[in-house]
């Protein structure tokens, strides 16, 4: 959450001349709700369920796309495992610090952190990445992002990309 994967990715699929597709959008056109509803009227357990479906649902299409995931993704169902199989996996690293400072003006408009006090947010935003960054690191390419510009970032991706394989 926070690290730029939609605007990266957007960036990056343009270069490549390839669909994009956002997994959070992709399920909230697939469930007809928000993810914020998802998580208030069913909880975070079946938005988890609904949320493997949709990237099962787009990693065995036929398309050639770019794919942003959502933060907690590569963490439940075997979802990295998945992606890694279909796909070349990118993290886009960034400290706790990093985030907190990212996050703190869009605090209000994402569900996972918009009721936390100003004392909890620090605390959840590296508790999250703490328990996430395993599934995290097991990413075919790795990218830190600390003092890059998004054109930077996509150049840097391009230049690690293994040889695509349409399909």
């Amino acid at each position: 959450m926070g690290s730029g994967k939609t605007t990266i990715g957007k960036q990056l699929s343009a270069s490549l001349n390839m669909k994009f597709i956002d997994l959070d959008s992709f399920l909230e056109f697939k469930c007809k709700k928000s993810i914020a509803t998802i998580f208030q009227t069913e909880g975070e357990i079946k938005f988890r369920k609904y949320e493997h479906d949709a990237l099962k649902e787009t990693l065995n299409s036929n398309e050639n796309f770019v794919l942003a995931l959502g933060g907690g993704t590569p963490a439940y169902y075997h979802n990295m495992e998945w992606v890694n199989q279909y796909t070349h996996s990118i993290y886009l690293r960034m400290t706790p610090k990093e985030l907190i400072e990212r996050l703190r003006n869009e605090k209000n408009s994402r569900p996972m952190i918009s009721h936390l006090t100003e004392t909890d947010f620090p605390e959840f935003i590296a508790k999250h990445l703490f328990e996430r960054r395993n599934f995290y690191e097991q990413a075919k390419q790795k990218i830190d992002l600390k003092d890059k510009s998004v054109k930077e970032i996509v150049e840097e991706i391009n230049l690690n990309l293994p040889p695509l394989q349409l399909k």
